[in-house]
């Protein structure tokens, strides 16, 4: 499987959790129809980020992959871009900075606007894609583990504190940068992602978790081993 567009995996995501639910969503507040956004930030994908993107390449501040998905690269990319043009360099492209950019606000090529997600929603779709590429195949309690990590970090000072800027932090996850964070999760990752942000810790309160067969880096040993869950262990300092 490749990279989907935000738009195909939503949808995907949708069609699973009314499968879970037999066509009930309780677990989403309810709410009036989303409208079109027109800011480029962390967890936003879809063609506004794509325009947004290759702006930034064609100008020589970016040189990701134009796919439509915000990541640290893209990040950068604005954030240099900003301090350059005198604007607030706060790595978010708003009105002002699309504006900059030359693109025109509220629409990429093909002319119509971003549809925004609610932020348990684009929490939700988040997690269960760093669980899906970095645990899909270990226990079902392994693959919440690695959601609760994910919520631990967020809660630490020693971490970002949101879902997005915690999973796209450099070098925090291999399934961001081998792209497997990228695919689309399935049914089990979603619940797992659920339940982790119901408030389920198989880890109690672990920061960190790796393989012990595969991992190659000797400060990750330095951490004391708190549980085991599958192939992975979970620790924090």
């Amino acid at each position: 499987m490749g990279k989907r567009t935000g738009l195909i995996a939503w949808g995907v995501l949708l069609f699973l959790c009314l499968c879970m639910t037999g066509g009930r969503t309780e677990w989403l507040p309810r709410s009036a129809p989303v409208p079109a956004v027109n800011i480029v930030s962390w967890g936003t994908r879809g063609s506004l980020v794509r325009e947004t993107q290759q702006r930034l390449a064609d100008m020589g501040y970016y040189t990701g992959p134009v796919d439509g998905i915000f990541g640290t690269r893209t990040y950068e990319a604005i954030l240099e871009f900003q301090e350059n043009n005198g604007l607030t360099p706060d790595g978010i492209a708003g009105a002002a900075t699309l504006s900059a950019l030359g693109i025109p606000i509220g629409t990429g090529t093909s002319g119509v606007g971003e549809s925004a997600l609610s932020d348990l929603e684009e929490d939700l779709f988040l997690l269960a894609s760093i669980i899906h590429g970095e645990a899909r195949g270990e226990p079902y309690e392994g693959q919440v583990a690695v959601g609760a990590v994910v919520l631990n970090r967020v809660a630490s000072e020693n971490f970002p504190n949101t879902i997005a800027e915690v999973i796209y932090q450099r070098g925090a996850f291999d399934a961001v940068a081998d792209e497997q964070f990228y695919l689309t999760p399935n049914e089990t990752a979603i619940r797992a992602a659920q339940d982790a942000l119901n408030g389920w810790d198989p880890t109690n309160g672990a920061l960190y978790y790796w393989n012990p067969v595969t991992a190659t880096s000797r400060w990750i040993w330095s951490i004391p081993i708190t549980t085991s869950i599958g192939r992975h262990v979970f620790g924090t300092k």
